[in-house]
């Protein structure tokens, strides 16, 4: 049917086309317009890199700033103290005086006396000069996680071991260096340790890509047969942190730090290493045993949970990436999950801040039931290791039960000792304390055994440690010789 002709008329209105021809070039203009201010800002992140060369081997975060100002302006905030979780933050903690049980688990080693929760990396330096755990005859080992002037002091000191200094590769000097640096003490070193952990640390200043500068995580890859160069960014994300954020110890005369991750990176592949080399940390003031101080195995817990196998960085959680005019960036204000959920947790998980902290919180209450009872059942095992040995238990007879006390203990302290309150791998947690109270209750039965051959039936006369003053105290008198006695009540002859 053809169209009226009013109909006709009234379907060609000429103004019609102006108006589509001015709508297209307004789009036009705005999409110019954004697309610009794109380049802008890439232009102005191009700049940033090249606005100040950075020395090869500059220690000193604020010279980066020139280049990397919103990088550096967000790792300053890691010198606030006020923020905290339930379980974590970078507020004070006094862990002794929340669980006066870790003063009776530590006797004998200088975690007994101050144990803090660690403050934000701008605090690293300051915390370590001034924790009381520091002795005259500490080596320089201590310093390799605290500061930024560690990989360009270990450098300095390799490039004169090195056959061609000049055309030594970073990583040969470092490499190099890294012995006498360990053998050095910790106070001659503390000159030379003038900057808090910084950007040296995990980029290379020409490039900025991430980079390894501790050499036991290269010598711990290269001992396992792998080339730690060979891994991907997204694994170099984690690596980074791992440099620190591990389980470690000082091995041989000259305390050379050392991963023990030659079977594995599990609690009971690094047992097993710590076994074949009869290594301990300390003999335990009150039972005798022989322990293994763990000290933050975040990494290796990490690498047993959801995050690690769904391919989730440390980076990812902890340092999210901002968006700020155009430019990406990595926030350097390294944290808690819990206190930036909107920009860390809620990219993957879309649930409310509220429901999401709740979640993770009814996670770490579990944890922590779970640590408390493997603590308590610890404290009262060591105490009957050493009511068996003032029955008259020789060390022979108090072998068995001082071995089970080290298993236990060294599998409660992998997840005590990590920061997160297990959430790193909650599951492998809960599996691990479960195992550490097993061993507690099987090295109280062995000591029990040993009380009823010598003629002690009565329960052992377990001293008080409900405070940690009360706890130092107690510990203080093992440490003299002269300890209270458990065995009151009891019908056998005291030694």
């Amino acid at each position: 049917m053809s169209p009226t002709p009013s109909t006709a008329k009234r379907s060609h209105r000429p103004w019609q086309g102006f108006v589509v021809f001015g709508t297209a070039m307004l789009a036009v203009f705005l999409m110019g317009l954004f697309f610009a201010s794109i380049m802008e800002r890439r232009r102005e992140a191009h700049h940033m890199e090249v606005l100040q060369p950075i020395a090869a081997l500059e220690s000193d975060p604020a010279k980066w700033r020139a280049n990397y100002p919103r990088q550096y302006d967000s790792y300053l905030r890691t010198r606030e103290t006020e923020a905290e979780t339930k379980y974590g933050g970078p507020a004070f903690r006094d862990y002794l005086e929340e669980t006066p049980a870790n003063v009776i688990l530590f006797a004998g080693i200088a975690f007994s006396r101050d144990y803090n929760q660690a403050r934000g990396h701008y605090w690293a330096r300051r915390d370590t000069l001034d924790t009381g755990r520091l002795a005259p005859d500490n080596p320089g080992t201590c310093w390799t996680c605290k500061s930024s002037d560690v990989p360009r002091v270990m450098a300095e000191l390799g490039a004169g071991l090195v056959d061609d200094p000049e055309n030594a590769s970073f990583r040969e000097r470092l490499m190099a260096g890294a012995a006498p640096f360990y053998a050095t003490n910790f106070h001659e070193l503390t000159p030379e340790m003038n900057h808090t952990i910084g950007c040296l640390n995990c980029h290379d200043p020409e490039t900025m890509s991430l980079r390894i500068t501790r050499p036991a995580l290269v010598e711990a890859f290269e001992r396992r047969e792998m080339d730690i160069d060979e891994v991907s960014h997204q694994e170099m994300r984690s690596l980074v942190c791992a440099q620190c954020h591990v389980e470690y110890y000082f091995r041989g005369e000259n305390d050379h730090l050392t991963l023990p991750w030659d079977q594995g990176t599990t609690v009971e592949d690094m047992e097993r290493h710590f076994d074949e080399y009869e290594f301990a940390d300390y003999t335990h003031a009150i039972s005798g045993a022989p322990i293994i101080k763990i000290q933050h195995p975040d990494y290796e817990l990490y690498q047993r949970g959801i995050h690690a196998y769904r391919s989730v960085s440390c980076a990812d959680c902890h340092m999210p990436y901002k968006t700020e005019g155009g430019v990406k960036y990595s926030d350097h204000h390294l944290q808690s999950p819990l206190l930036s959920i909107d920009n860390s947790c809620a990219v993957c998980h879309r649930w409310s801040e509220t429901e999401i902290r709740v979640r993770v919180e009814s996670i770490q209450d579990k944890i922590k039931e779970g640590r408390e009872r493997a603590e308590r059942a610890l404290a009262l095992a060591h105490f009957d290791v050493a009511a068996a040995a003032q029955a008259g238990a020789d060390d022979a007879e108090l072998a068995r039960a001082r071995a089970l006390l080290r298993g236990s203990q060294v599998r409660w302290d992998f997840v005590a000792a990590a920061k997160g309150m297990g959430f790193h791998a909650p599951q492998e947690a809960q599996r691990i304390l479960t195992a550490a109270v097993e061993l507690a209750q099987e090295a109280r039965l062995e000591a029990g055994r040993l009380l009823a051959g010598y003629g002690y039936t009565a329960p052992v006369a377990y001293p008080a440690f409900e405070t940690k003053e009360q706890a130092q105290a107690l510990v203080q008198r093992f440490t003299n010789g002269d300890p209270p006695s458990l065995l009151v009540g009891g019908t056998g002859a005291h030694p």
